[in-house]
């Protein structure tokens, strides 16, 4: 099952096993089975720690894996490959009693969570964004005796799939139940399970002291603006909804000079690794709300957060950077991951063998039928303008394509459902005026990126399109304020370009500080 190379790697990892753990099977005599046995078998000859033996469970193929003696609190339904082959390792590790990379203060609020509490993960082998919170949930399972976390293949378990109506991963079920979808942290999932963390951490928040510098935003221009202040020696703080941004959703990236290639999600622990290596203050799963100007010339700038606690600081950076922009039509939000999806790479495997449409005729959406049209039955790319955006080689790629259809010059104006998930979308036809509707089970939609700058509006000049205006030092209108970033008018929204100008930013917020004075 693995190749030498890797089983030379996986025995060098179980070198850190500090006591034995066994692998718990459910097995059939199907392919998958198979798969898995061949895998179970390569694990348990890379340890002598390692053992394994079957029983019966709800999901075959499924495994689980345990400390002798003790039920499996992890659990595989499906081969774990691929980007969830990162899961399987750290779950050998950490039931191995090799400690987890997590703040012990988290280590607490885990063993503190009462139980029981069953965390069920639908993903897709495919899905950048599942490992993450496969790992969290795992490593809560771990650490808590009453938690337990299974990651399900939704390609493998198709019928479950349809029988609960998945149309988005990663989708987590709490004892049953809809817990969330998407995206989410350890501290995220933390904060929706333990109820009171949200008013222990803005009652923490309200404390602290005046900051030098304040950013706020996560992503690549947020940390390179608090590496650059914090390399000063002034006191900074970072205040962000989650660490890394949009570069978390971000799959492939291949132009960030002197990195041939890498992923959004692996940048983004790199960004937050390098801020943590110098004294900032980071402040999670906070979202800005209001930016109150200083009340005068070298007074202090209040940041209103959602949680109704504030932060002051001497100056701010705000590099909110943008969220996907959406279409704006009715259905769209009742049926948003029933149907309405904004990834094509984690969520195309849930529609294999059905039609589905793209919105958008840009790079990112060309890119994007070019990749569903290998897994679902038919696309339709739907462009709003008479041509498409894309670049050539990508529409002569797409128009090799059986299975695409283009329409251009159409506007999208219904998306509509049964209730339960989408079954199509009406448009217009820009050039007859006709309505025309499309019968079809997936909608994904790839039409640009919205500044994150609401909170901002009637404090900070922004243009007509809700970019912060900013100068060549990344100066607002507002005196000590900076921004940086997809929130800016800078021009190409590029990672390697945010990062720049959350550089100087930073380096034009610590001139302002010392030429000027602020009140004890």
């Amino acid at each position: 099952m693995l190749d030498d190379a890797i089983k030379g790697q996986l025995k060098a990892y179980l070198e850190r096993l500090q006591r034995p753990i066994e692998l718990v099977a459910a097995l059939g005599d199907d392919a998958g089975s198979q798969e898995m046995r061949a895998l179970l078998d390569d694990i348990v000859a890379c340890s002598a720690k390692v053992s394994l033996r079957e029983e019966a469970d709800a999901r075959v193929p499924s495994f689980g894996i345990a400390v002798p003696g003790e039920a499996a609190r992890i659990r595989f339904a499906g081969l774990p490959m691929g980007h969830e082959f990162t899961s399987l390792v750290l779950a050998l590790l950490q039931t191995g009693g090799h400690p987890p990379k997590v703040d012990a203060a988290v280590i607490e609020q885990i063993k503190g969570l009462p139980g029981p509490l069953k965390f069920e993960t639908f993903i897709s082998l495919s899905c950048h964004n599942c490992p993450d919170v496969v790992q969290a949930l795992n490593l809560i399972a771990v650490l808590n005796p009453n938690v337990t976390s299974t990651m399900i293949d939704g390609a493998l378990f198709q019928a479950e799939v349809e029988q609960r109506q998945i149309m988005a991963v990663p989708t987590v079920y709490l004892n049953d139940a809809e817990f969330d979808q998407g995206r989410m942290t350890i501290e995220e999932i933390l904060a929706k399970v333990d109820t009171g963390a949200a008013a222990r951490a803005a009652e923490q928040i309200a404390g602290k002291e005046a900051f030098d510098v304040l950013v706020v935003g996560g992503g690549p221009a947020g940390a390179a603006a608090a590496v650059y202040a914090a390399r000063k020696g002034i006191r900074t703080g970072v205040v962000a909804e989650r660490f890394g941004g949009q570069v978390m959703d971000t799959l492939g990236i291949e132009n960030f000079i002197s990195v041939k290639e890498t992923e959004g999600p692996k940048l983004a622990m790199a960004l937050e690794e390098h801020v943590k290596a110098y004294d900032v203050d980071i402040m999670n799963l906070q979202r800005a709300a209001k930016l109150v100007p200083a009340a005068e010339p070298g007074g202090l700038i209040e940041v209103q957060l959602d949680s109704g606690a504030s932060l002051k600081s001497k100056s701010v950076i705000v590099a909110t950077g943008a969220r996907w922009r959406e279409m704006g039509v009715p259905g769209e939000k009742e049926y948003k991951a029933k149907g309405v999806c904004f990834c094509p790479h984690c969520d195309g495997p849930l529609f294999k063998g059905k039609r589905v449409a793209v919105i958008g005729g840009g790079n990112s959406g060309v890119e994007a039928a070019i990749d569903l049209a290998g897994i679902v039955a038919h696309v339709t790319l739907l462009e709003f303008g008479d041509t498409l955006r894309a670049d050539a080689v990508l529409q002569k790629k797409l128009t090799s394509l059986p299975n695409v259809t283009v329409i251009k010059s159409a506007q999208t104006t219904e998306v509509t459902g049964d209730g339960q998930k989408v079954n199509g979308l009406t448009y217009t036809d820009r050039t007859s005026g006709e309505s025309r509707h499309v019968e079809l089970e997936g909608i994904f939609v790839q039409i640009g990126l919205l500044p994150a700058t609401d909170w901002l509006k009637g404090t900070v000049a922004l243009s007509r399109f809700g970019e912060i205006e900013i100068d060549a030092r990344g100066q607002t209108n507002v005196p000590g304020v900076f921004a940086a970033g997809d929130c800016t008018t800078v021009p190409y929204k590029q990672i390697i370009i945010a990062m720049g100008a959350g550089a100087t930013a930073s380096l034009s917020a610590f001139d302002h500080l010392i030429r000027t004075s602020a009140p004890a």
